[in-house]
């Protein structure tokens, strides 16, 4: 059994299984008698595990939890953002999200206006109190890669920057630097909250 990472829409699971062994015909693969990169799996397993644990107390004290934080980051860096876009983004069930975002807009962390063309469209918009709560829980994560990176030393955070970009899909990989730089550009115009420490 292998874990894909071209996920289909699931609910909130972080991975999806396929039944066969081994990869596709025609993907790059190591020799069959090689031993996988144990040390890299699971330091990028456990390295995962407490970047994304930083704010999962400050995400308790709201009732929230990792969904929810992934929708209110998307949210905030992407103003104006489509319903299908977070969907496409996230690769959840609109069922799923529908629970999450459903509970940050009744609590005012994010609002939902009509598009301005067409009024069928739902744009995701942080409200000033979601903005807030997403730059915390960003200055959380911050801390951690800033200590990283400064254990690291010059030039880790493009080394970085270069490695993780190669683990993402070659066929997403433009979608995903696409996405970023357009949120960088529009924080570099607009003002922000100070994260709460």
């Amino acid at each position: 059994m292998n874990v894909t990472n071209k996920p289909k829409y699931v609910n909130m699971a972080d991975i999806n299984v396929r039944a066969s062994r081994g990869p596709s015909v025609g993907e790059d693969s190591a020799p069959p008698d090689a031993e996988p990169v144990w040390d890299l799996i699971e330091l990028l397993f456990f390295a995962y595990r407490d970047f994304v644990s930083d704010p999962d107390g400050v995400l308790e004290t709201y009732g929230f939890g990792r969904a929810h934080h992934r929708v209110l980051h998307f949210v905030n860096r992407n103003p104006g953002m489509k319903v299908a876009e977070l969907l496409d983004i996230l690769k959840i069930t609109k069922q799923s999200l529908g629970r999450v975002l459903k509970q940050l807009i009744d609590e005012g962390f994010i609002e939902q206006k009509e598009g301005a063309i067409d009024r069928r469209q739902r744009l995701l918009f942080a409200t000033p109190k979601g903005a807030q709560l997403a730059y915390s829980l960003a200055g959380l994560q911050e801390a951690r890669l800033g200590r990283a990176l400064a254990e690291v030393g010059p030039g880790a955070h493009d080394a970085a920057r270069r490695f993780l970009t190669a683990v993402l899909d070659h066929d997403g990989r433009d979608d995903v630097l696409r996405l970023i730089e357009r949120a960088e550009r529009f924080r570099r115009d607009q003002p922000h909250p100070e994260p709460q420490r």
